[in-house]
């Protein structure tokens, strides 16, 4: 009888010590996902605030911040939930980000015709009444260098313009 009951006893003591360490071990479990998810917020947080002034910022960062949310989607879920959207980049930061990118662009556009508009007069100012054909060829190079950066950086508008159109996270 005795003995039966040092084995109960015995046996109780071990299922509470399983019990305690399960329950150390799940909030060993819990503060690690926590740091992880502060160390994930550490990490994204300079490409947050970079995006904000360049909206290409989010290109560069988007790629990385998937294969993160694919190694620790635990805690990028918890992020989410926290933040009420995806991070870094929910879809009304990435639709912002766009809409600053064609906000820059349109201003850029402007800036760049009364440029080469000042640039011409000033060319025909200078040529006025020489007829010539090198007085015609810088008229024309000053129109051409308009059309050429112009390509450039309307290449580059649509470019960045459609990538961020297709950043989902």
């Amino acid at each position: 009888m005795i003995v039966l009951a040092a084995a109960l006893l015995v046996g109780a003591a071990i299922v509470w010590a399983a019990r305690v360490i399960r329950n150390e071990m799940a909030a060993v479990r819990a503060d690690a996902a926590r740091v992880r998810a502060l160390a994930i917020l550490n990490t994204f947080a300079p490409a947050v605030a970079a995006s904000q002034g360049n909206p290409r910022a989010i290109l560069a960062w988007q790629p990385v911040a998937r294969a993160a949310r694919a190694l620790f989607a635990e805690e990028f879920a918890a992020i989410d939930r926290a933040l009420g959207a995806p991070f870094p980049y929910s879809p009304a930061h990435v639709q912002a980000a766009h809409a600053q990118w064609t906000a820059d662009w349109l201003a850029w556009e402007r800036a760049h015709d009364a440029d080469y508009k000042m640039k011409a007069a000033a060319a025909e100012v200078e040529t006025r009444g020489d007829a010539s054909s090198g007085a015609r060829a810088r008229l024309d190079a000053i129109e051409r260098e308009k059309l050429e950066l112009y390509q450039r950086r309307y290449e580059e508008y649509i470019r960045v313009a459609k990538a961020l159109q297709s950043v989902q996270m």
